[in-house]
């Protein structure tokens, strides 16, 4: 969310600065809304003030005069929380603005390859996708998973679901030992306000599943990631200068309709409603946070290294980053038998816009001040199940398995 004086002030500036986002400001329905609404509130206290006088007086003019000024408050006060209601509307929909320096453009086609690392591997025989690797033996079943539940869900079997279980221990080891982020186990079920500080709502609402409960004053939604339970950990909270920076990893299920993607990835594990994914946020002194999502990405793409996947780092444009990002780095893993890199985590500054949003601050010498939020996969794990599959295949449809996940698989060799 942005400060509303810096969006009076700077319209012009902010609505060129939305274009870029893809989002049509609507200039004159904020201005109309924003004067209306303070015209509202100036009316309102000026009432109350002379009420406050005439309270004092004795005179029994006075109390008649007092009674309709009542009565002008309420119905100023019924006008006024329809007009800033209106105008939240208007507000909570709009996105974070770009940095300097990210690509300007529409979509994906105006990312920038920032770099990629490692070496593809030149198989002598034509690569299997992961589904033909794995259902082989029915270690990945899709076949129950839709009598279960339908379609884009999936049961792991046996040495893949050990897989599964391995890369969530070894990514939280490497999180939590190497690069000092502090494990939490969170909800996997929040509220609606929940939902609206990191902006999943109003606007992603369609992608969301929600629990319904009797007799519950508040929505409550499935996580669509971590990151949402995470951020959240400081929403409504004054935090001291010296306790920053804060950062944390845990290891969910994310829950997602996918509202958007029909269509796209319908088979194998690529796109599903249930997945599980190892996130990282970080909750930093806004002037740090470019510095901050440096570290992330290279927290992020140690993993890969670690397993000896090759990835690129794509800086994404102003036109493909998330609703509350300002600047984004997706890291894609080579996936051979697509022949290209896949997206397998995404890390994302958000600056101050989603502190604004769950009153997230921490106190300055200078008076207390808006946070800034960051998060990541670091990684998502049926991405990288079906890159491990893919990349450590053999002729014989067997994978080895990486080095550093044998320990967490009882020293195997190979699925």
């Amino acid at each position: 969310m942005h400060n509303i004086k810096e969006l009076r002030e700077n319209l012009e500036i902010f609505k060129k600065k939305l274009s870029y986002r893809n989002f049509e400001f609507n200039v004159k329905e904020f201005d109309d809304l924003d004067k209306l609404n303070r015209k509202l509130i100036n009316q309102k206290e000026k009432l109350e003030q002379e009420k406050k006088i005439l309270s004092k007086s004795k005179e029994r003019s006075n109390f008649e005069r007092s009674k309709k000024i009542s009565e002008q408050i309420i119905k100023l006060s019924d006008e006024q929380i329809n007009t800033q209601k209106k105008l939240n509307q208007l507000l909570h929909l709009i996105p974070n603005l770009a940095l300097e320096g990210v690509p300007v453009g529409k979509d994906e086609k105006a990312n920038k390859l920032i770099e990629q690392h490692g070496s593809i591997k030149k198989f002598s025989f034509k690569p299997k996708s992961h589904v033909e690797l794995g259902t082989k033996n029915k270690y990945i079943d899709f076949d129950t998973s839709i009598k279960l539940a339908g379609s884009r869900f999936v049961v792991l079997r046996d040495k893949i679901a050990l897989l599964e279980r391995a890369l969530i221990n070894f990514m939280l080891d490497i999180h939590t030992n190497e690069f000092n982020y502090t494990e939490i186990s969170p909800p996997l079920i929040v509220n609606e306000d929940v939902m609206f500080g990191t902006g999943q709502l109003p606007k992603f609402e369609d992608d969301q599943f929600e629990i319904k409960f009797e007799n519950s004053e508040q929505r409550k939604f499935l996580i669509p990631t971590a990151e949402v339970s995470l951020t959240n950990l400081l929403r409504k909270s004054l935090i001291q200068k010296d306790d920053l920076p804060q950062r944390y990893v845990a290891s969910t299920p994310c829950f997602r309709k996918e509202a958007g993607s029909y269509g796209r990835d319908t088979k194998g594990m690529m796109r599903q409603h249930q997945f599980y994914k190892v996130e990282l946020v970080s909750i930093v002194q806004p002037e740090n946070c470019i510095s901050e999502l440096e570290r992330m990405v290279s927290c992020a793409t140690d993993i890969l290294k670690k397993l000896e996947i090759p990835f690129q780092k794509i800086l994404l444009s102003s036109g493909d980053m998330g609703f509350s990002a300002e600047k984004t780095f997706d890291i894609e893993a080579w996936i051979p038998s697509e022949n290209m890199y896949r997206e397998i985590s995404s890390c994302s500054s958000c600056g101050s816009f989603q502190a604004r949003r769950m009153g997230t601050k921490y106190k300055t010498e200078k008076g207390n001040k808006f946070v800034g939020t960051l998060n990541g996969s670091g990684l998502a794990v049926g991405r990288l199940i079906i890159a491990i599959l893919e990349n450590n295949q053999n002729e014989d449809g067997s994978v080895t398995i990486p080095n550093v996940l044998k320990k967490y698989m009882n020293n195997l060799d190979k699925i």
